[in-house]
């Protein structure tokens, strides 16, 4: 098994079809064509399924991926730290971001790590939680920031804690409940949740805590922009930070709701793998992202 092979399989995954995947590799389609028969050769099992419209996974290509997919991760790593060695100051970096903590975080973030990273590659992925977790067990992403677990972590996983966010009820300017004070006088209202109903997210807590069911009907959106987007020209409502509210576009379109109930704040960590080094780039990432979260557990 060769890694020009590995490298080829993957591709052909992403791109959906060996036509593509050879155009994107820059080899030809024959040439694809074959390396990726040799490869299912040397394993004894088809990988992929030729049709109309590509090539399709089969069982044995899903359980080859997942592997694939960190081979491909750990090479790179690889060449990060040797290049870190030999004085080489570009690097890569993937992270994810569940909605609320990247506006929050992110934008600080980069800024340090440019200082000492300025010609790095950084790629960044905005996701619900579960996903982004997987994401980062199968090493498609170095780390991924989001709430604390609930339940118990993977073993794969750890988890590092970094601060708790004040939330608020966020509305839009001239909201017509904006004068309520108590919580269920919000809870005949359309509410935005960034997780799906059951995940134990802060909107289900609050209304628990209250003694209210949760309330109907629901706008499920895993899209931090689009829900800020639905939060200032509709009348749905958000579990938010007050940050939101605090920035130059915030004070144009939002406020806050002041409701007499405790809001309870999510824990926000640092999800990374427990068997693996992080890269130097990635390392200096989650340096900066720590000591912006520090001063934001100030500030609170």
């Amino acid at each position: 098994m060769r890694l020009n092979q590995i490298r080829h399989f993957v591709a052909v995954v992403e791109a959906g079809s060996l036509r593509s995947a050879a155009a994107k590799v820059g080899v030809s389609q024959p040439a694809m064509s074959k390396s990726i028969r040799q490869l299912e050769q040397e394993l004894h099992v088809q990988l992929l399924q030729r049709n109309a419209r590509g090539a399709a996974l089969t069982l044995a290509g899903k359980t080859f991926l997942a592997r694939a997919r960190v081979i491909q991760s750990e090479l790179r790593k690889a060449d990060d730290d040797l290049q870190e060695l030999r004085g080489g100051e570009r690097g890569t970096v993937g992270f994810g971001v569940a909605p609320v903590a990247g506006m929050l975080i992110v934008p600080e973030a980069l800024q340090h790590f440019r200082r000492s990273q300025p010609a790095a590659d950084v790629r960044v992925v905005e996701g619900a939680s579960g996903a982004l977790i997987l994401l980062v067990r199968d090493e498609t992403l170095d780390f991924c920031i989001s709430q604390s677990p609930s339940a118990t972590l993977d073993a794969a996983l750890r988890f590092k804690p970094l601060f708790r966010p004040r939330l608020a009820v966020i509305a839009r300017r001239g909201h017509p409940l904006r004068g309520a004070t108590q919580l269920r006088d919000l809870a005949a209202s359309s509410w935005l949740m960034f997780y799906p109903p059951g995940s134990g997210a802060m909107l289900e807590k609050l209304f628990a805590s209250a003694g209210l069911p949760l309330p109907r009907p629901i706008v499920h959106c895993e899209s931090f922009a689009t829900a800020l987007s639905l939060v200032a020209k509709t009348d749905v409502l958000g579990l938010l930070s007050l940050q939101m509210v605090a920035e130059v576009w915030g004070q144009r379109y939002l406020q806050a709701i002041e409701i007499e109930e405790t809001i309870p704040a999510p824990l926000i960590g640092l999800y990374m793998r427990a068997d693996t080094p992080l890269t130097p780039a990635a390392r200096a990432m989650t340096q900066a992202i720590t000591a912006v979260a520090r001063r934001l557990a100030r500030e609170r």
